[in-house]
């Protein structure tokens, strides 16, 4: 049997798949090594999985996850898991690799995360050949559920949004400044608090204002992160909720600078379960 992992910054999907079918499914809290010592992606594991899937079944672990694009970060999770379970086979890839696989297949593409976080890569059917690295949500991470939620708190908070949207937003959140303030600059996760604003702009997303704030978000992200692979006949692909919440304005945006969307999907685990039978 394997056990496959596709993990986000806010939660992760596990499949235990065995004898051409799943065996069970999970889902837990996500991991992202960059923000996380193996210390807590433990204490994660061991409360929130280890109790469900029997340690000694799993033969082979595919985790792909956020964060993993640096050996030391790639590290931190394999030790946790190496706490967890008995097998030692265990392959650790970026979640890029699972949107390329899943989305692309065997063929060229443009492969994209819209999620807590975004990332993007060019994928010539076997490997990536290009990537933009995503620089996180405080150097990068356009088009993200934490760039939306950063630039609509921005926004509220510095009065570029009518005054009834602003208030409604505090209100609907139950926020002060210095509420933000504390949970952006001294609690743990920032980015997961800002993503958790993506509803509210899917709510209001007909306000000109919460409208134009989208285009600007997702034209950032077009024009940072995958114009300059220069492919623009490609059909870009995209997984996340993000993509999946806001599907509308992505091809609207895209189709403004003469590009193409392609699939969007929820989540690669379906094309991983596809690509790892194979």
């Amino acid at each position: 049997m394997i056990l496959l992992a596709d993990s986000g910054s806010t939660k992760t999907d596990w499949v235990l798949y065995g004898n051409n079918a799943i065996v069970t499914r999970i889902k837990t809290q996500g991991l992202n090594p960059t923000l996380q010592e193996t210390t807590e992606i433990y204490s994660i594991l061991k409360e929130e999985l280890a109790g469900r899937i029997d340690a000694t079944l799993p033969e082979a672990i595919y985790y792909y996850g956020a964060g993993c694009a640096y050996e030391n970060a790639n590290l931190r999770i394999r030790k946790a898991l190496e706490q967890v379970f008995n097998t030692r086979n265990i392959e650790i890839n970026s979640d890029l690799l699972a949107a390329a696989r899943a989305l692309c297949g065997h063929d060229e593409g443009i492969a994209c995360i819209l999620g807590t976080g975004s990332n993007s890569c060019l994928f010539d059917g076997k490997k990536i050949v290009d990537n933009t690295p995503s620089l996180g949500y405080i150097l990068g991470d356009e088009g993200s559920g934490a760039h939306l939620g950063r630039q609509l708190v921005s926004d509220c908070l510095k009065k570029q949004l009518p005054v009834d949207v602003r208030e409604k937003f505090m209100k609907q959140y139950n926020l002060t400044v210095a509420d933000i303030l504390e949970r952006v600059y001294h609690a743990p996760l920032p980015n997961r608090f800002l993503a958790g604003f993506a509803p509210f702009l899917a709510d209001n997303r007909k306000e000109p204002g919460i409208k134009a704030l989208l285009n600007h978000c997702f034209t950032q992200f077009f024009q940072r992160n995958i114009m300059v692979y220069r492919r623009s006949w490609l059909p870009i692909h995209i997984i996340g909720g993000i993509g999946m919440a806001f599907a509308e304005e992505l091809k609207e945006t895209a189709e403004s600078l003469g590009l193409s969307i392609g699939n969007i999907v929820d989540s690669p685990m379906n094309g991983l379960i596809n690509f790892h039978k194979e």
